[in-house]
């Protein structure tokens, strides 16, 4: 076998002890290594395999493919589900690793950066907690894969899937839909740049820019291909399960006002303008949802044409912007870093010193959060404060990573 076959072959064994140490904690432990989330799942599925809807369990709000795949643990066991999530973990890893090839990497540099992921402790604690992270991240990441490699259709159906998964990587879509453009090739950008400072006239320059929006073949492809995909999951299960459907996999994670205490800074807006009886104000669950689209729109609009650096940062300013922020959410761009990671021209103590402020905001909210969780200590306001530190803190990486991402063409242009 080769080293890459190997590592992989030991990155699921190291998940499965973790599988068998989270059976002990459950069974001999006050707090259980299970994650709650899991046992949303099971109940609902559960329901499925008694022929109902899993929507009948509470505070279920994914997809019914998921229920139905679960639906193994009652006839299996009660790990299935488990060892379902570990095997979407470890295929990242691999995902990752053949990305990074087709990127034009080594392989020892795609080895290393599979690892990055293969040993992220958050990462294989998550999934052998009980976590449908890893699903959502192999998805994403594959779409990525197709859509670098040329293949529109087999991307569209993957980022079709991973939207139904979970609604965030619509986000992508004006990125991919930019980057659909086979004339917007970087010599043709300098071209243009170089025509419009000399003398180019307005009116050429947006005639041009107009023409680089219109639909062409690849566009049209990848839209009629994932709506299609989309859409026909969405009427399949609309019909089986009706509204409750709609509501619960798609639009509650718009409009849902969340004032539980998580990374967000708009959690403690949320909280304080919530009503007892109507809860959160539905025009200002939609209105903070307008920083994130201002940094989306910048994002896409300067980064598309390098599609996993657009998406890495797509990703980080959305969870960073979010009106909801937890910890798992962290791992939808922590799943997209090994890829970017190559290309940053960083040294080690740089690197170092960037992820031990990330982390240091974490533990500056934790600290108020335990006391709030635990103690039933009033420190909401703390706890809003360290969220606003966070957000900081989070602008700051997006700006040290910028700022030391080197793309392929600024590298042959040394």
């Amino acid at each position: 076998m080769d080293t890459i076959t190997n590592i992989l072959a030991a990155s699921f064994l190291a998940r499965v002890v973790l599988l068998i140490y989270g059976m002990w904690q459950d069974a001999n432990m006050a707090v259980k290594f299970t994650d709650v989330d899991y046992y949303v799942f099971s109940d609902a599925a559960d329901f499925v395999s008694q022929g109902k809807s899993p929507y009948l369990r509470s505070t279920y709000r994914y997809t019914p493919l998921l229920a139905w795949v679960l639906s193994l643990n009652t006839w299996l066991s009660p790990l299935f589900g488990k060892i379902v999530f570990v095997v979407f973990d470890v295929l990242v890893g691999h995902t990752i690793y053949h990305l990074l090839l087709q990127l034009g990497h080594s392989k020892q540099v795609a080895i290393n950066c599979s690892l990055l992921w293969l040993c992220n402790p958050l990462a294989a604690t998550v999934s052998s907690r009980g976590n449908a992270e890893s699903i959502m991240a192999f998805l994403v990441i594959a779409s990525l894969k197709f859509l670098i490699t040329g293949k529109t259709v087999m991307s569209a159906i993957f980022y079709a899937m991973s939207i139904h998964v979970k609604i965030y990587p619509i986000t992508y879509a004006l990125p991919i839909y930019l980057y659909l453009n086979k004339t917007d090739s970087p010599s043709t950008c300098v071209q243009s740049r170089r025509q419009i400072k000399g003398n180019r006239s307005k009116i050429e320059t947006i005639k041009s820019f107009i023409f680089h929006l219109l639909p062409n073949r690849e566009r049209i492809i990848f839209g009629v291909v994932s709506a299609l995909v989309l859409g026909s999951l969405t009427v399949v299960f609309y019909i089986m399960y009706g509204w409750i459907f709609i509501y619960e996999t798609y639009l509650y994670h718009i409009v849902r006002g969340d004032i539980r205490h998580n990374f967000s800074p708009f959690f403690y807006l949320l909280y304080l303008t919530t009503d007892v009886h109507q809860g959160v104000p539905l025009y200002l669950r939609l209105l903070v949802f307008l920083p994130q689209m201002f940094l989306l729109l910048v994002v896409a609009v300067k980064f598309h044409r390098d599609q996993p650096f657009c998406w890495f940062l797509c990703t980080f300013v959305f969870v960073m912007a979010n009106k909801v922020c937890t910890s798992q959410y962290f791992l939808w761009y922590l799943s997209l870093l090994p890829i970017i990671t190559p290309q940053l021209e960083m040294s080690l103590t740089s690197g170092l010193a960037t992820l031990a402020l990330w982390f240091v905001g974490q533990g500056l909210w934790l600290c108020p959060a335990y006391f709030l969780e635990f103690k039933g200590y009033n420190t909401f306001l703390p706890i809003w404060a360290a969220g606003l530190v966070f957000y900081i803190i989070n602008a700051c990486v997006v700006c040290i990573v910028v700022k030391n991402y080197v793309s392929k063409d600024r590298k042959h242009q040394r």
